[in-house]
């Protein structure tokens, strides 16, 4: 039984914007990782429902644990210990992992607080960290976002997170998170 686009269990408004990262991506020759932690492997799952998507996803990191963080993308504990697991330095060292644990032309990270449970003052439920690392680019160039969605539900900030990742995986210039 193939499953089409139709059966898939995600959100349309998700699958949309990974078809488009993949056909962007494929008429720019670019291979793209991820590198995930609150969204757990969501970015990915969304990129691999578009048939064609192994013509652009290099990698995918499910990085949800301090420990794997360091273990397989590199994050240094004193980054950690420092500021925290959500946080742009956090996320721009994911990010630059997954480039150089990779094949792969750019990479994006995602690390935030998904919620019930878990925010702070000054990390409130929500609050979601993005990073983009590009081959060739230049490592002080620090592409990073930092948004707050708000308790909108754990399914809810995944969701919103996942959709910011994809358009961080767009060819071009530099976007903002939305």
């Amino acid at each position: 039984m193939s499953i089409g686009v139709s059966d898939s269990v995600l959100p349309e408004e998700l699958l949309a914007a990974a078809r488009r990262v993949v056909a962007e991506n494929i008429a720019a020759k670019r291979r793209v990782a991820v590198a995930e932690s609150c969204t757990g492997g969501l970015v990915c799952a969304a990129l691999t429902e578009v048939a064609g998507s192994s013509a652009v996803l290099e990698a995918g990191f499910v990085t949800y644990a301090n420990e794997a963080k360091i273990a397989m993308l590199g994050v240094s504990r004193d980054v950690l210990d420092t500021f925290g697991a959500v946080s742009i330095a956090t996320a721009w060292s994911m990010a630059q992992g997954a480039l150089a644990k990779s094949g792969a032309d750019v990479a994006v990270a995602i690390t935030g607080v998904a919620g019930p449970g878990g925010g702070s003052e000054k990390k409130p439920v929500g609050t979601v960290v993005f990073a983009r690392a590009e081959r060739h680019g230049d490592p002080a160039d620090i592409i990073a976002d930092r948004k707050n969605f708000g308790d909108i539900g754990r399914g809810g900030v995944r969701l919103q997170a996942a959709l910011c990742a994809l358009e961080l995986l767009l060819p071009g210039p530099a976007v903002e998170a939305e």
